[in-house]
């Protein structure tokens, strides 16, 4: 089977595109918007890229945003005031936390304190718990992501080694639960695993997501075909909006495009 690299961006866009036709229809109907509420406390870069892409794509969705940026010194009770109030907005359908929260705020207690039925990222522990069942009502963004992206190889998960590297309530842990309610293979990899390379050479799918350029060798997911969905993170050469996987493929392209450069030109003078 030959490596197949899976273009993200049209996939996106595929899946945008139904949701603005399903928002258009549910305003024509009912005259409902649906709103989300954005919050972001701090000034951390990736956070402020990552709610700015949100809100790019709400807007192209026709989705209303209620963004809410708050200060790096707000306290944990501020950030309970304003939770309280989004979840009896009624124009407010979904809540967004971006994580992570400064030090001195708890993000287990924020997390829970939004409303199960608003809880955009699936997070809280009602959430949590039905995902677990395999009856989610609302499924964390990036794993729901990483399995749309693996279906659309042709690619069949039931009966397949899944090797999942990170265990975080946010990636890891639902998208091991995502693998084995389609029946794959699951083993969750993490900071104490032994020989961890070894154990990514038997995976049929690889999903990596440490949020740790070059955490896996760019050759792991080819030697087993498998789809890799990495998470990045930002790492020279490259700088932000930028990012490095976390199995560096990004970076080692980049190296060849400029040796290819570097060829031609050579070729030119000549």
């Amino acid at each position: 089977m030959a490596a197949q690299l899976i273009d993200g961006k049209a996939l996106a866009q595929t899946v945008r595109e139904r949701i603005a036709k399903d928002v258009a229809d549910l305003h024509a109907r009912s005259g409902i918007r649906p709103g989300l509420a954005a919050i972001l406390v701090g000034e951390d870069p990736a956070s402020k890229l990552y709610v700015k892409n949100k809100q790019k794509a709400c807007d192209a969705a026709g989705i209303y945003v209620d963004e809410h940026k708050l200060s790096s010194s707000t306290t944990q009770a501020e950030l309970l005031a304003l939770i309280e109030k989004v979840n009896a907005d009624p124009k407010v359908h979904g809540i967004l936390v971006q994580l992570p929260l400064p030090k001195q705020i708890d993000s287990k207690v924020i997390l829970d304190a939004v409303s199960p039925l608003k809880d955009a990222d699936g997070f809280h522990p009602y959430n949590m718990g039905r995902l677990v069942e395999g009856m989610a009502m609302f499924t964390p963004c990036t794993p729901k992501g990483v399995i749309k992206m693996i279906e659309s190889t042709g690619v069949g998960i039931e009966g397949k080694r899944a090797v999942i590297v990170g265990r975080s309530n946010i990636v890891g842990k639902p998208a091991a639960l995502l693998l084995m309610h389609r029946n794959a293979t699951v083993t969750v990899c993490h900071s104490k695993t032994k020989n961890l390379p070894a154990v990514c050479r038997e995976a049929d799918i690889l999903v990596v997501a440490i949020g740790k350029a070059f955490a896996v060798g760019v050759a792991a997911p080819c030697c087993s075909d498998a789809p890799c969905v990495p998470s990045t993170r930002h790492v020279p050469p490259f700088r932000p909006p930028h990012a490095v996987d976390d199995t560096g493929f990004q970076y080692h392209r980049f190296i060849l495009r400029c040796c290819c450069r570097r060829l031609r030109k050579a070729t030119r003078a000549r």
